[in-house]
Order: structure tokens, then sequence, then C-alpha cells
């Protein structure tokens, strides 16, 4: 089966960085998808593991989100059937949808939303796992018109996850959500995603949030450089409020600094249910199921930003450059091997 892979750790400037190459077809057991991969998406997580676990020659096959067809079933499998159209993000310790066929586990993937093709399914299932987790199994933020008001800081909502938090808040909650973007087209971005307020990270952030809600937040979702805003998150934050990131600060948080309200941190990891083996695994096909369900009612909508072509090295170079820049607008997508 054609492939994209890389053998070393290299900077992606180098066209040895992702390889086209050829791999044995795997088989599927126990409660595996063979899946035939029709589009994926391309997300941060790729670029730092390319950089950070080099694979000393051997071929590693990058890429998580994707969206496909099942061509095979393991004996186990209970939940779907070949020809059925899915989507999932994938296991971070296994083999990646850089690859016409993958293996999954059924316990992480959804139906594919009827009313998207493959290349917009494809940029939804990690951001949209990472933000809802976020939101409503890590912060606990209360779904449906709910008597409780509330205000949500999503900080950096212009990325893929924050398109996802921002429409999640949007649509399935009562709370009022400001989102920071710093561009003018990812200002507009955000407020179409929807977003009440949109202010810019680059500024003060204290007193842009407070000229909209003079009180503070309730909850904060840290997206990036949660090491730059901490201090001002914190102080932003409501006493017993909730702040969650999904990061990796550059230098430690003194959350010494949340003691007098106490504040509560909580990390999301969208991999942690399928790297431990939970005995809640399968709530993430629950999770896109449901998310399918949602869109195809119209009520949520793919974050699909560019299509950069089809399924081979050269592209994926091209997505990881713009991913590099941290400068992306919602989701990078590619579909179909050339």
């Amino acid at each position: 089966m054609k492939a994209v892979a890389y053998r070393h750790s290299l900077p992606i400037s180098d066209p040895q960085s992702l390889l086209d190459v050829e791999l044995p077809a795997p088989l599927a057991q126990g409660r595996d998808l063979l899946v035939r991969v029709e589009a994926i998406s391309v997300n941060p997580v790729d670029t730092k593991i390319r950089v950070r676990a080099d694979p000393q020659g051997a071929d590693k096959v990058l890429g998580w989100d994707a969206a496909g067809t099942v061509v095979a079933v393991g004996a186990d499998v209970s939940l779907f059937k070949p020809g059925d159209a899915v989507y999932y993000a994938g296991a971070i310790d296994r083999s990646g949808s850089n690859a016409e066929l993958q293996l999954v586990d059924e316990r992480i993937v959804g139906r594919k939303p009827a009313s998207l093709d493959f290349a917009e399914a494809a940029a939804m299932p990690l951001t949209t796992i990472t933000a809802w987790e976020l939101l409503f199994d890590r912060l606990g933020v209360p779904r449906g018109s709910t008597a409780r008001s509330g205000v949500v800081l999503v900080v950096g909502g212009a990325g893929g996850v924050g398109s996802m938090a921002v429409q999640l808040v949007r649509r399935l909650t009562n709370l009022t959500v400001i989102a920071t973007a710093s561009r003018d087209d990812s200002r507009a971005w955000v407020r179409d995603m929807g977003a009440h307020h949109v202010i810019d990270h680059r500024g003060d952030l204290v007193a842009q949030v407070k000229a909209i809600s003079p009180a503070g937040v309730d909850y904060v979702l840290s997206l990036t450089h949660t090491e730059q805003h901490f201090p001002a998150l914190v102080e932003l934050l409501k006493p017993q409020g909730k702040l969650g990131l999904i990061d990796d600060p550059a230098t430690p948080l003194d959350i010494r600094l949340m003691k007098s309200k106490s504040l509560s941190l909580h990390w999301e990891f969208m991999y942690t249910r399928s790297q431990h083996r939970t005995e809640d695994m399968q709530a993430q096909h629950v999770l896109l199921d449901e998310v399918a369900n949602l869109v195809d009612a119209g009520v949520l909508r793919s974050t699909l930003r560019e299509n950069l072509g089809a399924i081979n090295a050269a592209n994926l170079r091209r997505a990881h450059v713009q991913l590099e820049s941290a400068s992306t607008i919602g989701k990078l997508v590619l579909a179909g091997f050339a």
C-alpha cells in the first residue's frame, strides 16, 4: 500500500523529512477495523512527533485524523461492518493515517456525518474530541439551556481546537464565549464559528475581558502559549473557576497563584482513553456519533479551511510548514492518494 513515512527527525525543509513509501497492508484482528483512508487532516501533534520521535531509519507513519471506508473487520468487532463510512482520530501509539489502509479500534471510531464529504469529515475528529472532552468531561461545563449563565474564555480561538470549542459553547451551552484571535482573517473566522466577542491575545487580556465581563470568567480554555498568559488567566478567573489546557507550557506554571481563589487546573489529552485502554474508551465512539448527528442536523459544521490536494509527501510537507508557522486557521486537509 502507498504511505507517507519518515525515517529520521529532520527539519521539514529537508526533502527527506517525509517520504513516499510502499508498505505491507495490515490485517484486521480483534476489535480493529481496517479502513481505506479517503482523506486526512494534519495537526500540530504530527509535527511535534516528527521532530521528537526519531525512528532511527525505520518507516514511521504519522497522521491521526482520517475519514474513510471500512474494508475488513476483526473477529470481535460489533459496531461496524465492511462498507461503512467512518471518521476517527486514531491512537498515538499505533501506525498513523498517512497510508492507504489503517487499523483502528472500533471503540474510538464514529460514523461519518452523512452530510459531509470525506475531506470535510476528516477535518473534525481530533479537534472535536479534544474540545468536547475539555469542555464537558474535564471542566464540567453544563450542556443545554440551563438556568446558570456564565462566561467561557477561549485562548487561541482560530485554531483547530479553538474553532470547535467556540462552536460547542455557542451551540450546546447557555454560556457567553469570548475568544481570542490576532489577525483580521482569524478574527472573522472566530466570529463565523459563533464567538459572542473576539479579543486580541497580543494585547492586555485582563483589560479586554473585563471590558466585556467586569466580574471575570467562569472557565478558561488555554489552547496555546499558556505560560505567557497564565498570570492574566488566573486574574480573570472568578473564585472557584476552572482552567483547562492542552498545550505543553515552555516554562513551569506557578500554580500557587491559583490557591487564593480555589481555582482548579485540568489537562486534556485526547489520546488518554486509547493509550491507557480505559474502561470508558468507547466514549469516543459515542461522542463522534453524537457529533455526526449534530452535524447532519445543521448544529455543528466542519472546520476545514484548506484542501492541499492528494495525500503524498510533498503536500504533507507543505502542511507541516504551515502548522509550524503557528498561523493556521481552522484545519488543513488532504484527500486521495496520487
